[in-house]
């Protein structure tokens, strides 16, 4: 994306009101760099070296970097990267003396790095580690679009102060500077729970879990609902790394990627992948992450015997904690992720708080999620749910209209062979560090491992038979001083027995 830094013009300011010299221009990068900076000061009066010193002013004032260094030099800030509005605003607050990294370009001297610095020039390592991470976690995010006030009286209940990420301050300090990467809902959520936190007439159980809670929602990324275009062949290229054969189910993820690539949104349905256990169904599922260049996430159902382990509990409890779902999402540090939920028809339907498999109904409606610890929702629109179940008949029927739904076979004796000879076998030997030429199975070795796992179904067996003749030829090799092995059907035989 190419971005056009002559937007609007200057915003000159009567004598009573700030003056505001910058336009704003919309970025989505992760990184900051000359060709895309933080902000742009204008050098036009003079060369601004590399590095510079200096403190950004009040922009109450006027927004603008004061140099230091004789006469005390001032520049105007001329484009900014809208995301870093509100952290110029808290930087030039807090009057904290910085060393910029730039260039100068046509446009101005191009800033791609702040550091907080002390008078003697050194980093002030405190304040300059949180100052790293906010920018780190503005540039990962993107900006989000205001939602219609449908209550301003409501917004403004809560003033924003100050903060820092691992205490009440840092929170209140992080929610200042990156506010425009945070949705308008939870933004005000926040500051809710902050005034809660500050209170005198709360108890200290009350003081945690509304930290606890602020914590992990803002240890969240959020992204907006635009996804950028997946190179098919790529995405091909991985299917066929991860997997072989499948081309049906493999079909079926191209025309999903092709899908978002004209929409640039996720489909309106996640994927159930319904089939034996050992065919590569989590294979899958973390393949289509890598593909989506996403962050993923996973539940296991076979181990949640209860709904409120999902859902969470509710803040007045003393021992009250969030859902899994929620902490998943914490986990994987972003609101756009693929959510991989494991064994879905493993889900204990006789649980008496109900079917934890329901819990997840909300989550898969792309409406927003509550969690009951948290107590707010979450935008969904970003996250693409991916299911596993070895038999389907076992999903509640809600549930699966939720889905589209891949049934995936199990290998014929034919690609089981192939399989083991291209994937299984070589996947061992180099874990185990053995070369190829030292542990050899011959066709007819293959036919007799492929039989051997007759009875069963994908290619987990394939794996452990590999692993058992390659530890045999590794034993061979080394007491028997020989340089490899070559495995016939009846060596195979007698090996791996019944």
């Amino acid at each position: 994306m190419v971005f056009d830094f002559d937007s609007a013009p200057k915003k000159e300011a009567g004598a009573d009101k700030p003056v505001v010299t910058y336009t704003e221009y919309d970025n989505d990068k992760d990184t900051a760099s000359f060709e895309y900076p933080i902000m742009v000061l204008d050098d036009s009066n003079f060369q601004i070296p590399h590095h510079q010193n200096g403190v950004f002013n009040e922009v109450s004032i006027r927004t603008s970097f004061k140099l230091d260094g004789d006469g005390k030099k001032e520049a105007d800030i001329t484009i900014i990267d809208a995301r870093f509005k509100k952290f110029l605003e808290w930087i030039g607050s807090k009057r904290l003396h910085v060393r910029l990294s730039g260039k100068h370009t046509e446009k101005g001297y191009c800033i791609y790095r702040i550091h907080v610095i002390n008078k003697q020039g050194k980093l002030q390592n405190d304040t300059d580690t949180f100052v790293q991470y906010v920018i780190g976690r503005i540039l990962s995010s993107q900006i989000m679009e205001e939602d219609v006030d449908e209550d301003a009286d409501d917004a403004n209940e809560v003033r924003d102060d100050e903060i820092m990420l691992a205490d009440m301050n840092s929170i209140e300090d992080f929610l200042n500077c990156a506010s425009s990467v945070i949705p308008t809902n939870i933004r005000r959520w926040a500051q809710r729970n902050i005034a809660v936190s500050k209170s005198g007439t709360i108890s200290q159980d009350e003081r945690r879990h509304a930290q606890r809670a602020l914590s992990i929602m803002l240890n969240i990324k959020w992204k907006g609902s635009y996804f950028e275009s997946i190179d098919p062949e790529e995405a091909r290229r991985i299917l066929d790394e991860e997997l072989y054969g499948m081309e049906n189910v493999k079909q079926r993820i191209i025309e999903t990627i092709i899908q978002i690539n004209r929409t640039h949104t996720l489909p309106a349905y996640g994927l159930l992948l319904a089939g034996p256990a050992g065919v590569g169904k989590s294979q899958l599922a973390y393949a289509v992450a890598r593909i989506m260049k996403l962050p993923w996430t996973g539940l296991d159902m076979s181990a949640i015997r209860d709904s409120e382990a999902l859902t969470g509990s509710p803040r007045v409890y003393t021992n009250a904690k969030p859902g899994l779902i929620m902490e998943a999402f914490s986990k994987a540090g972003s609101s756009n992720l693929v959510f991989i939920i494991n064994e879905l028809d493993k889900a204990d339907s006789n649980s008496d708080n109900g079917n934890p498999a329901d819990a997840l109904l909300t989550l898969l409606d792309n409406i927003g999620y509550t969690d009951n610890y948290i107590e707010c929702m979450i935008p969904t629109n970003g996250v693409y749910p991916i299911a596993t179940a070895n038999d389907k008949d076992k999903i509640s029927a809600p549930l699966m209209s939720r889905f589209a739904v891949l049934d995936i076979p199990d290998y014929t004796p034919k690609e089981k062979a192939t399989i083991f000879k291209k994937f299984s076998l070589p996947k061992v030997l180099k874990r185990m560090g053995i070369k190829e030429h030292e542990c050899v199975v011959n066709d007819e070795g293959v036919a007799e491992v492929v039989k051997k796992c007759e009875g069963t179904t994908g290619c987990r067996d394939l794996e452990q038979a590999a692993e058992h003749l390659a530890a045999n030829a590794l034993y061979q090799i080394e007491t028997k001083n020989i340089d490899s092995v070559t495995f016939d059907k009846e060596m195979v035989d007698a090996i791996l027995g019944k």
